[in-house]
């Protein structure tokens, strides 16, 4: 097992993704910006009106230890939102997407599903599903989830946070931590379909792609 630049971990399944999907996105004729292939400038990108944007294996330290909580995320980013989105689980082979018409589904043991809107939810409720990381819950999180009404904690990696929201196994999933735009869009276009946000701390709005800076700022999800 390697490094990234990042000193995060690189495993050989991370490039081998990343080398498929390249591939076949290749067919379309749209700009692909992948976790791996990062060194592609902003001078570059910052004129694309539409791109895929890939993280090949999302949760490199839960593929690491075995717990199955890893995803591959496909978006495509069309005017600095993602408008379409597909996120695959492996181990489960399940598989989440929405569509051109807005509309959610899941596909699971082979039988497809569409995913229905929900109702909203408020800091106020009681026992409302908090979905917090596995690997990278700190105190502010903390901090957050000590203000809430009698919460209870659900701990996952990848971007199967932002998967529980939208498949009705949790409520709020609050981010006081680093993520990179790769780690979000397909899950946020899922989440959109469903008329979900994903809100910047720092602005109150949703969050945006294809900065000049790829980090993510903190934000927080519920419907």
């Amino acid at each position: 097992m390697k490094k990234k630049s990042d000193l995060s971990p690189l495993t050989l399944a991370d490039k081998r993704s990343h080398e498929i999907i390249l591939e076949k996105l290749k067919e379309t004729g749209i700009n692909v910006l992948s976790e791996e292939s990062d060194e592609i400038s902003y001078d570059q990108r910052k004129d694309w009106g539409s791109y895929w944007l890939v993280d090949p294996l999302d949760g490199t330290k839960e593929f690491i230890k075995k717990n199955g909580e890893f995803t591959v995320n496909i978006a495509l980013i069309e005017n600095n939102i993602p408008s379409l989105g597909v996120v695959y689980c492996p181990v489960t082979d399940i598989l989440f997407w929405n569509d051109e018409e807005r509309k959610v589904y899941k596909k699971e043991n082979n039988k497809v599903v569409e995913i229905r809107k929900r109702v909203s939810v408020n800091d106020n409720d009681k026992n409302l599903r908090v979905v917090v990381s596995r690997s990278h819950i700190n105190d502010e999180t903390n901090n957050y989830i000590k203000k809430l009404n009698e919460p209870k904690l659900i701990s996952c990696g990848s971007s199967l946070k932002f998967l529980y929201i939208a498949d009705n196994k949790a409520d709020i999933y609050p981010r006081f931590g680093p993520t990179m735009e790769w780690d979000t869009a397909a899950a946020h276009s899922i989440l959109s379909a469903l008329g979900i946000q994903v809100i910047n701390l720092d602005t109150g709005r949703e969050l945006s792609y294809n900065k000049e800076n790829l980090l993510n700022p903190y934000f927080i999800i519920k419907p």
